[in-house]
């Protein structure tokens, strides 16, 4: 008889502190929005402090709960960075594709946490708001068979100038807000060694698969279960006497914003 004991052995579970950076307003909370509880909210309130979120990541032989601190991006809140991102395993670096400024200051987080964030920490870059991008092309340039005399040629000819102009026309009213190229976001990326994914929080597009990958590369031997950085971090806070809600989560009163033991992945 068979042993049923034998048959499903759990998979390994660990802990990963994950700490989001970026410029105000370039989407972070709508990107764990979207990862978590697979949602998004028009006209979200910016963060202040950092809201704190959980969700589980199912790879084929391990789960990995992220544990998120959503770190506000107005610059009042700068000095509070570090707090959330010691001792983070991972970390998401987004800016927001329709502006270059944010590009910028992106490279100032990840400056900033490749000088002072642990060693071998996974990071990466992440273009958001696709969704506001004109990503289809249209063949305007195919070739086409043309037949019959010299003046249908020349007429065809005319006709293919007009149509060339209508599609300028239809560019400038499809209105690419695109200001940061793919090419430009990821030469930074590979110069970095950086993960890179251009993504939309509103159309879910690729946000699984930043998490994902971030789950993929961390080295298994610096994963280790139990308590949590997020609960070591929880502890430290109040122990600093910054037990004011406002500065853990801003999204309410809740202290585990939409934490799930689903899978998203």
């Amino acid at each position: 008889m068979a042993d049923s004991r034998g048959s499903a052995a759990p998979k390994p579970s660990s802990s990963v502190k994950l700490v989001l950076l970026g410029e105000s307003a370039v989407g972070k909370s709508s990107l764990v929005l979207r990862f978590v509880n697979n949602d998004f909210q028009e006209n979200k309130e910016p963060t202040i402090g950092a809201a704190f979120l959980t969700q589980k990541c199912n790879l084929p032989t391990r789960t990995i709960k992220f544990e998120i601190w959503d770190t506000a991006g107005q610059e009042r809140f700068a000095s509070l960075a570090p707090m959330y991102y010691r001792n983070a395993q991972s970390a998401l670096v987004v800016y927001d594709l329709t502006k270059p400024t944010s590009l910028t200051k992106a490279k100032h987080w990840v400056a900033e946490l490749q000088r002072q964030a642990s060693p071998g920490i996974v990071i990466a870059l992440v273009g958001n708001k696709l969704d506001l991008t004109n990503e289809t092309s249209s063949s305007t340039g195919a070739s086409a068979n043309f037949a019959g005399s010299e003046d249908a040629a020349g007429e065809s000819e005319e006709n293919h100038a007009e149509a060339d102009a209508d599609a300028d026309a239809d560019d400038e009213e499809t209105h690419d807000a695109r200001k940061i190229s793919t090419a430009e976001g990821k030469a930074y990326a590979d110069e970095e060694g950086l993960l890179f994914f251009e993504t939309s929080a509103k159309t879910g597009t690729n946000v699984t698969d930043v998490f994902t990958a971030i789950a993929n590369a961390i080295p298994e031997h610096t994963l280790k279960g139990g308590r949590g950085a997020a609960a070591a971090a929880q502890g430290a806070l109040g122990a600093r006497g910054d037990a004011d809600p406002s500065r853990v989560n801003l999204n309410g009163p809740r202290k585990d914003v939409g934490a799930k033991e689903g899978c998203a992945c």
